[in-house]
């Protein structure tokens, strides 16, 4: 019962974020938020780590590794994410991070050779690729450009996660969750606070609101450090598909939310492509085969 209630408190936390991000972009510009959000979550990774004496990687090859994969995981997929949340509602914005497994299939089957193409795993891509196009085509339609190319940028920032997660697992398997989560925040947030410190301005220049600091912490307190390390705890107790089944419930915790919280709606071809997304991600997951390990508590 206790790995089931982490399971949920877990997902309920992922689903919460998109909301969050939606909330702190109402005051905050997007690329610096999503980089104060790292330095948080580093800062207080960082200390941790010292006081555990945690092993450090000590070939220059593992610090390649954190680096770049730290740098598409969340300083590209964050920045993509935060921007084109901007012009899209909460809920699409989980709903097109959703395809994140649909592309790590892509990415797995060239890169590990354990996991290659099937026939019935080309179909469910297929029919997530319907969908995605099905949500483009209703944004065009209906609010334009600038929504077009916000739900590109979400869809690229899963892009990024998916391909960074697979590296990692192709190369990284060795490396203590802790320091590469650290690593990667920490390579992820220079390109992004550089960026927002040029283009964006200096931080304490911003429009620091109530709603804008809360949305902050909670990001980078429950979202970041809270919500990796539960998925750490989860990998050793329970099978990874199951763990990866999250991203079913996600969406429509994130649309429930969206909608209750922030008077968000979606329109029927929306629903429907989002729909059509999470029905290829389940067909997936369902035929995903992975193996089962025992990991001490």
């Amino acid at each position: 019962m206790k790995v089931v209630f982490v399971w949920v408190v877990t997902c309920l936390i992922w689903s919460t974020v998109w909301l969050f991000i939606k909330l702190g972009l109402h005051d905050l510009p997007p690329v610096s938020f999503a980089g104060i959000r790292l330095v948080i979550a580093v800062a207080i990774l960082f200390p941790v780590i010292v006081v555990r004496r945690t092993r450090l990687p000590r070939s220059a090859r593992d610090w390649k590794l954190i680096a770049v994969t730290g740098v598409i995981l969340l300083g590209l997929n964050y920045g993509l994410v935060f921007w084109g949340a901007r012009s899209i509602s909460s809920g699409l914005t989980a709903v097109l991070q959703a395809a994140t497994p649909a592309f790590t299939l892509i990415f797995a089957h060239y890169l590990l050779p354990d996991e290659r193409f099937t026939l019935s795993k080309l179909a469910a891509i297929a029919l997530g690729i319907v969908g995605v196009a099905v949500i483009f085509s209703d944004q065009l339609s209906v609010v334009g450009w600038p929504a077009l190319l916000g739900s590109a940028a979400v869809a690229a920032g899963a892009l990024c996660v998916a391909f960074a997660y697979v590296v990692v697992k192709a190369y990284g398997t060795h490396l203590q969750p802790s320091v590469l989560t650290a690593g990667q925040m920490l390579c992820g947030l220079v390109p992004l606070m550089i960026f927002g410190l040029l283009k964006e301005g200096n931080p304490l220049a911003f429009r620091w609101t109530t709603t804008a600091i809360i949305s902050l912490l909670y990001l980078a307190l429950a979202g970041s450090v809270a919500a990796f390390y539960l998925n750490y705890w989860l990998l050793k107790r329970m099978d990874a598909t199951k763990v990866m089944a999250m991203s079913l419930v996600e969406p429509f915790l994130a649309v429930l939310l969206g909608a209750i919280v922030l008077r968000e709606t979606l329109t029927i071809q929306a629903l429907l492509g989002g729909a059509l997304i999470l029905v290829s991600i389940g067909l997936i997951l369902r035929r995903r085969i992975r193996r089962t390990t025992e990991a001490e508590a």
